[in-house]
């Protein structure tokens, strides 16, 4: 049974909401955590670019973990990924694409482009709320500071009403498998994504006890 997230207070303090001047610098993180990524593969700017276009989007949500004046962590998540990354390429098309050139028309992330459009379709969970992505400075790993940024996100999403939340990962991605499963997901379904594969993870945040309705972060 999962037990209730012990907070530590110091911790809880040096987490904020996200904002415009964080994008560059969580655009570092992002690829320094998953450089094998579509999105990192299409280079820095292009990531600097989207979180800038994402941060104004009512559905995205991302929080910042800053100690000492310097930003070593972030989370970001979505109330329903599809539609917000629709609105992000519909409205931000011409500085994402200008962005992403070269990388975007080699043959082998065009084709990952493509695949990106049916993720919902392949991985389910469609219109549900999802972490999207984390990433840490190595030195803060062991604080348990990952698990109080997600408590932050998953209150939030509690607060505005939504029942679950979804996170997919790699099948052999033992540490987050491990990580998930003590935080109470679900192994909900498997499925294959850019050649990978990949397993479904859902919690129910209003039977969760490590959750509360709780919001953190203003609305847009």
């Amino acid at each position: 049974m999962t037990r209730p997230f012990e907070v530590d207070p110091g911790v809880m303090a040096c987490i904020r909401p996200m904002q415009a001047t964080d994008t560059d610098r969580v655009a570092q993180l992002h690829h320094a955590a998953m450089g094998n990524s579509l999105w990192a593969t299409l280079g820095m700017r292009f990531l600097q670019t989207v979180y800038r276009v994402l941060i104004n989007d009512a559905q995205f949500l991302g929080f910042i973990y800053e100690e000492d004046g310097q930003i070593g962590g972030f989370i970001a998540g979505s109330e329903d990924t599809d539609a917000m990354l629709q609105r992000t390429f519909r409205n931000g098309w011409l500085v994402l694409g200008l962005a992403s050139i070269p990388a975007s028309l080699r043959p082998h992330t065009l084709r990952k482009l493509l695949q990106t459009a049916r993720y919902t379709d392949t991985s389910g969970g469609a219109n549900m709320a999802e972490s999207l992505f984390c990433s840490f400075e190595p030195h803060l790993r062991g604080r348990r500071i990952s698990g109080h940024i997600n408590k932050v996100l998953f209150d939030e999403l509690l607060a505005r009403g939504h029942q679950r939340v979804k996170i997919t990962t790699e099948v052999d991605n033992k540490g987050a498998n491990r990580q998930l499963t003590s935080w109470g997901f679900e192994d909900s379904a498997r499925f294959e994504f850019y050649g990978k594969r990949m397993v479904r993870y859902e919690l129910d945040l209003v039977e969760s006890p490590r959750v509360e309705a709780r919001s953190r972060h203003p609305a847009v």
